[in-house]
Parts: structure tokens; sequence; C-alpha cells
């Protein structure tokens, strides 16, 4: 054998080891469940990263615009229905903290 031919059968086990240890799921392969790609298990509502800017940012949109539309619709079945309503006096706070759709704290003073 040459030389060359050495170094291209090792470059070839190489390259198929480290293949197979990329899709390995960590199973035995002596199992019935065992296989080379593992299964993501996401169910509806459980992201798998919990704490992904993602995950973060649609479960806070989502909790703002549910809010609202609750708040509305209190509003309007107050009127719809005749319902005496209280409301406060408007108190404008100068400064406030709002949280952007990231989940960042931030002080907005209008």
């Amino acid at each position: 054998m040459t030389r060359a031919s050495t170094t291209l059968i090792r470059l070839s086990v190489a390259t198929i080891l480290g293949g197979a240890a990329m899709l390995w799921s960590g199973h035995s392969p002596l199992t019935t469940q065992a296989s080379l790609v593992s299964s993501a298990d996401a169910r509806i509502g459980r992201p798998l990263t919990p704490m992904s800017y993602a995950g973060v940012a649609r479960r806070t949109t989502r909790r703002a615009v549910v809010g609202g539309a609750v708040a509305a619709g209190a509003v309007a079945a107050g009127t719809y229905y005749a319902a005496p309503v209280v409301v406060a006096p408007a108190v404008v706070p100068r400064c406030a903290q709002v949280v952007d759709a990231y989940g960042r704290i931030a002080t907005v003073c209008r």
C-alpha cells in the first residue's frame, strides 16, 4: 500500500466514525427502541427550550394579548348589560417599567 492510500483509508474510517458519533442518540444498539436519531418530544404549550428567547417572546405576547382581550371583554360586557362601571381618576405616571417581547425590563418616561 502506498502512503496516499493508507491516508485515504484512515480518513474514510475517521469520517464514518465521526458521522456515526454525531447521529448516535446515546442508547445501546442492543435494545429494540434504539435508533441513530433521537426523537423530539415537544408537546403543545411546552416547548423543548422553555428559556429560549423565542419561547419567552411567544409566551409574553400571548399573555399580553389574552390579558387585553379579557379586559376589553369585561368592558364590553359591562356596557352591554348596563352594569355600573366604576372609573378611577386618571393618574398618569411620568415613568413606568415595561417588559418587551424578549422579557427585558426597561423604564419608559413620557
